[in-house]
């Protein structure tokens, strides 16, 4: 599976045919972030148009002498690892990006640190040494009102992970890697697939945003200032808006996937993936079906409920196939589903990324 996920030669093959730009391409010396000129540059149009792009000679060189790659967000430019991400963040309800180090040599990673968020670090090729603490702060913040720069003094576990071994961080665990010490392989290629979690101030801030609509909220603070009303006007909001409607909120309504529609241009879609942010929810009754995903809700009759599922399954999906599995028109129902957003046409590219994935 690990190879199915990325190699370190369609690493460079992405960086050789995409525009990444620092930061969210660096290279890393013993520990030391190396000067942009050292290994990007820019592809010229002859119109003008300036394009970065990783300069794969200069970054070839590095690698040789032992150097540390980081992209960020690689998710973004591979639909494979894009597809990786959904499937999590359709399992966790949470935001997810994968970042991607290939290590070559004894070079150094990172210093003994914590992320704000819990993180699955998946070992693609060769092996890298981790060191793992518990952690200092409980449930620490990107932005928070302590410091935490002590790490504690227990080591949790330690070790090499190797290709096609696992290992998950919580949030606020401190961790390093390192390849010091490692002359058996010549690299180590791993991913990172770190998630964002809600807390308990992304439901505040919501409860901000909502407290916008009532009058109430809108007046000037002062001496007159009824403070005990405007207290209990709060905790009604609260009481109304729930943290798990915040939940259902962001899960329902994030309308930001990435799609390929060509409007009919080359003929009718044959196949379709659903591609929203989180998995949509389907309620069944004797009425209707009812799907709510990507800020849309939409009712169907209850006899589409097998071919909606299906549908809106996050596989690829052939519509001429659909329509014998199920006895209903997929093409009309696919062509609604495609127009609300909640579905893309799967071209030959983005169906790769669906093989052997199980």
């Amino acid at each position: 599976m690990a190879p199915r996920l990325l190699t370190p030669h369609r690493l460079l093959d992405l960086l050789s045919w995409r525009s990444v730009d620092f930061p969210q391409i660096r290279v890393l010396q013993d520990g030391v972030d190396v000067h942009t000129r050292s290994y990007l540059t820019s592809r010229t149009s002859r119109r003008g148009q300036s394009v970065p792009i990783a300069d794969t000679e200069k970054l070839g060189v590095l690698l040789g002498d032992g150097a540390q790659v980081i992209v960020d967000a690689l998710n973004h430019l591979d639909p494979t690892l894009e597809t990786a991400c959904r499937a999590l963040k359709w399992w966790c309800d949470m935001p997810v990006q994968v970042n991607t180090y290939l290590t070559t040599g004894n070079t150094a990673g990172f210093d003994l640190h914590w992320d704000d968020h819990p993180t699955v670090i998946v070992q693609i090729a060769g092996s890298k040494q981790w060191e793992v603490r518990g952690p200092s702060r409980l449930a620490p913040l990107y932005r928070d009102t302590g410091p935490n720069t002590e790490p504690p003094d227990e080591v949790v576990w330690s070790g090499a992970l190797r290709a096609g071994e696992v290992i998950s961080i919580p949030r606020g665990w401190w961790h390093s890697a390192t390849r010091t010490d490692h002359d058996d392989d010549r690299l180590s290629l791993h991913l990172t697939f770190g998630m964002t979690p809600h807390t308990g101030i992304d439901w505040i801030s919501w409860l901000g945003d909502l407290a916008r609509d009532d009058e109430r909220f809108r007046h000037d603070l002062g001496p007159g200032t009824d403070h005990a009303a405007l207290t209990a006007a709060l905790a009604e909001l609260a009481g109304e808006n729930s943290p798990t409607d915040y939940l259902v909120h962001r899960r329902q309504t994030d309308v930001r996937p990435r799609r390929s529609v060509t409007g009919g241009a080359f003929g009718a879609p044959e196949k379709l993936v659903c591609t929203t942010p989180f998995a949509p929810e389907i309620v069944e009754t004797s009425e209707a079906v009812t799907v709510t995903a990507a800020g849309r809700h939409l009712r169907f009759a209850p006899a589409a409920a097998q071919c909606v599922r299906l549908l809106l399954s996050g596989r690829p999906v052939d519509l001429a196939d659909a329509v014998t599995t199920t006895g209903v028109d997929a093409h009309t129902l696919g062509a609604v589903l495609l127009e609300e957003g909640l579905c893309t046409e799967a071209t030959p590219a983005l169906c790769s990324a669906y093989t052997a994935l199980d």
